[in-house]
Parts: structure tokens; sequence; C-alpha cells
């Protein structure tokens, strides 16, 4: 496994986070939620007032926090200035909002070049919506992974309080839209991955899918 890099892609609710750390505990890989740090910029932007309708603005201000990823599959973490934003970055407000500023250029410019000198040499499960065609495009194992919306938004009605199913299928439907459309690193089905539905797997089937085909890539 020594440098291996495996793209783990896909929209809201198909199952990657919990997948991808599965693989990456089995194999012995670090771990990267490339997602989390697009939710701490806008948890940061938001926190600074910062208009988030206007491109320009966020633009202006990317460059400043310092966001930090902290790799252990088992207790993965994410700081923004020094600051534990774990918790806070899964909050609605953030949710809402995320899309838009992951849509800024110079966010993704910026954040796609921290992704990448966290990578480095590999020993790494990355995931995320641009892995496997802009962050590490060379990956080895690029997996897609997918699910019907009725699936995806029981899953994160699930994990979440104070929503239903069909609010969250709602709310997924519009950033799978932002996120499929925009102009720059745009949600899709890498050159060379190997897409996979999860709808009627659990966790561990699909653990065990994605492991079956790492060893078959590699």
């Amino acid at each position: 496994m020594a440098g291996l890099v495996i793209a783990m892609d896909g929209p809201s609710g198909s199952g990657k986070s919990s997948a991808s750390r599965g693989v990456a505990r089995a194999l012995g890989l670090r771990y990267l939620d490339t997602g989390a740090q697009y939710r701490a910029m806008t948890w940061w932007m938001l926190r600074q007032g910062v208009d988030l309708a206007d491109q320009a603005a966020v633009a202006a201000r990317s460059g400043e926090p310092e966001i930090v990823s902290g790799t252990d599959p088992d207790a993965p973490s994410i700081q923004v200035d020094g600051v534990d934003v774990g918790e806070p970055i899964r909050q609605d407000e953030v949710t809402s909002a995320v899309s838009a500023v992951a849509a800024v250029p110079q966010v993704r410019a910026r954040l796609v070049a921290l992704q990448q000198e966290i990578v480095g040499t590999g020993d790494i499960v990355v995931e995320g919506r641009d892995i496997g065609s802009v962050v590490a495009p060379d990956a080895p194992v690029k997996i897609y992974l997918t699910a019907s919306a009725e699936a995806r938004a029981q899953r994160r009605s699930a994990e979440l309080t104070g929503t239903t199913a069909r609010a969250q299928q709602a709310a997924m439907a519009r950033r799978d839209t932002l996120d499929s459309t925009r102009k720059t690193d745009p949600l899709s089905l890498a050159d060379g991955a190997i897409e996979l539905d999860t709808t009627a797997l659990n966790l561990e089937e699909v653990i065990a899918e994605v492991l079956r085909l790492v060893k078959e890539r590699t």
C-alpha cells in the first residue's frame, strides 16, 4: 500500500465519509475529508460577516484563514486559526452556504493546493467531489459513490436532528445542482473512476467492495 492514493468522490449522502474512513482504517492509511475544508472556509466567512453572494468579496478574503486538517481516520479533525470547528461546520447555516463558497475559483485554488500538499507522496484516502478529476487525477484507485435520492436523504436525516428525509432530499437536490453545474471543478465522474451504487448496501458491504476494487486495481 506504500504511496497509495484512493480518490473517493460522490454527492452528499452517498456514504463517502464513513466508507473512506473505514477503508483508510483497514489499510492503515491516512484520511482526508476535503469537504470539511470547504465547510471550514464557509464557517470563517460567515463569522467574518462576508457577503457570500458577492464572489469578489469571498475571493478577496479566501487567503486569510489558516485551515488545518487532521488525517487520523479514527479521529479526523479540522481547525480554523487554531480553533476546533468540527461541530459548528456541520450546522445548517454552513451546510446551506457551502456550495456558494465552494464555487468561488480562488477558494478552490487555495484549498486544492492545500489538499495536494497533504496528499503528498500518498498513503491516503481522500474524499470529496473533485478528487479523481482535480486533486489527485493520477490516483491509481478512483471511486465514485452514488445512491438513490431517497436513500441519500434518509441517511442524512438519520444523522441530523430536527429534519426530515423529505426536507433533506430537497436540500441535497439543490446542492447537487449547484455542485455539478459550477464552472470551476464541478462534481462529475472522473476519467477512469469506478461508479459504485450504495443504495442497497450497508456500510460494511461498501467498505468490502471498495477494498476489493483496491486490490483489483493495485
